[in-house]
């Protein structure tokens, strides 16, 4: 194909793009100006788009693609598991062999405790599942007053009506009268905005004592659980303080108050463990899993749930009315099953932990030097290097989120993908990425700081 034809092809995409096609957390009307970038295929952690140009995603998709793009063996799981049962339903008593094969493995691989597997297909609706599963639990036990979820600023937990209601991000509430009754949020352990003259330690504990006042001012018996991801990846890749969570434990078993950790974002080998929930010591009793599960290949997601629900929702709580056309897809299962195969005998997770994580990370604190930089932070392969106005304080841009953009799209022009949250640039990249792409990601990374210092004049 000549330069002329793909130059045809691409702008017959975008006309059409523009015309049919709602992107998701996207202002429609501006994108239709600019013209989509045509992504038209991908390997390891490079993707090409309608020009033939090489992007490296420093995004992973969005934080999904662990094993990297390109994978013929999870190509060839879907194709023999779509010859053999393309779809089946586990409905009416029931089951496939992949969803439960894939059941039995999750529960091998998770922190004990966590035996039972409820599957759906995206982050969202697990969420979704895991506040049913909550209340439910509460009412079997004999305290239906306790609907109460509570969760954090900043954190996303979905797009569905509840999984924007469990998050705290304001943008999503403001526009569609969020969020429903029963979900309160608390501070984040966001140390660079928060910490003060506290040392993180002190921070950490101060921040989880949030917790312990919100239910005080709700009252006890009304709270049913606190949901919290790992590290807050959407949020801005918010790390914790090592006292943070251990705090938060003791609160929520002094309570009784059933703990939720979202693994969307952290799960199958981000920080260099195979859950956050072990990078951060915590004990959950409901975990979602979605994302890296599969990485990306195919929408699958999945609830863990820990004994002390499972038993009381299976031996006392009758008939559960909830589930999904795609509950334990049998191809989405298949290729979930060949994608764990490839994390362990590829020793991903040790990957991460041990070389490439720690690379990773030396490299990012490089750009520490930098006059925007006021804080790198991040664990194994996912990272946030924050803008500021002045190290000193420090003191934040007004409006915020305007640097983080100018930045975000000097990346995208210098074709690596990073995301902009506020003024923090993100960055989760495939778990396979190299060193050399490590050092062209932060290569390109510092001089778009030094694009962005000059757009802003400072």
């Amino acid at each position: 194909m000549n330069h002329g034809s793909k130059a045809a092809d691409e702008a017959a995409f975008q006309a059409a793009d523009a015309a049919h096609h709602m992107h998701p957390f996207t202002d429609h009307k501006a994108l239709a100006a600019e013209g989509t970038r045509v992504i038209v295929r991908a390997e390891g952690s490079t993707l090409w788009d309608s020009k033939g140009t090489a992007i490296l995603d420093g995004m992973a998709g969005l934080w999904c693609v662990n094993v990297g793009y390109g994978r013929p063996e999870l190509a060839a799981a879907a194709a023999r598991q779509m010859r053999e049962l393309p779809y089946y339903n586990t409905f009416f008593k029931t089951t496939t062999p992949p969803a439960t094969e894939l059941a039995a493995r999750l529960a091998a691989l998770t922190p004990k405790g966590l035996e039972h597997v409820f599957f759906a297909s995206s982050g969202s609706e697990a969420n979704d599942t895991i506040v049913r599963m909550v209340r439910r639990y509460w009412q079997i036990q004999g305290q239906p007053a306790r609907t109460v979820i509570i969760s954090r600023e900043y954190a996303y937990h979905g797009s569905t009506l509840v999984g924007a209601s469990l998050g705290g991000m304001t943008a999503m509430h403001g526009q569609t009268g969020l969020p429903l009754p029963g979900f309160e949020h608390i501070r984040p352990p966001y140390y660079l905005r928060d910490g003060g003259n506290m040392t993180p330690d002190e921070f950490g504990v101060a921040a989880a004592q949030a917790l312990e006042e919100r239910i005080q001012e709700l009252g006890p018996e009304r709270v049913a659980a606190f949901i919290a991801e790992p590290i807050q990846g959407a949020g801005g890749v918010i790390v914790p303080p090592a006292s943070y969570f251990p705090e938060i434990q003791r609160i929520c078993r002094e309570h009784g108050i059933l703990l939720v950790a979202d693994e969307v974002i952290c799960g199958f080998g981000r920080t260099g463990n195979w859950f956050g929930s072990e990078t951060f010591g915590i004990e959950p009793d409901l975990m979602t899993l979605a994302k890296g599960l599969s990485s990306g290949y195919l929408p699958i997601s999945a609830v863990m749930v820990g004994d002390r629900v499972a038993r009381t929702l299976i031996d006392d709580g009758g008939e559960f009315f909830h589930g999904f056309t795609y509950s334990g897809h049998p191809v989405a299962c298949a290729v979930a099953l060949e994608n764990l195969r490839i994390i362990q005998d590829e020793g991903l997770v040790e990957r991460v932990r041990d070389d490439i994580g720690p690379y990773f990370q030396a490299r990012l604190r490089e750009l520490s030097d930098h006059p925007l930089v006021g804080e790198v932070r991040g664990v194994g392969l996912i990272a946030a290097v924050e803008l500021v106005r002045d190290k000193d304080g420090p003191v934040f841009f007004q409006p915020e989120g305007r640097v983080g953009t100018i930045c975000r799209d000097h990346c995208f022009r210098n074709n690596v993908i990073l995301r902009a949250v506020r003024d923090g640039m993100v960055t989760a990249p495939p778990l396979v990425i190299t060193r050399s792409e490590v050092d062209h990601l932060v290569e390109t990374a510092r001089r778009c700081l030094d694009l962005t210092q000059a757009d802003i004049g400072i």
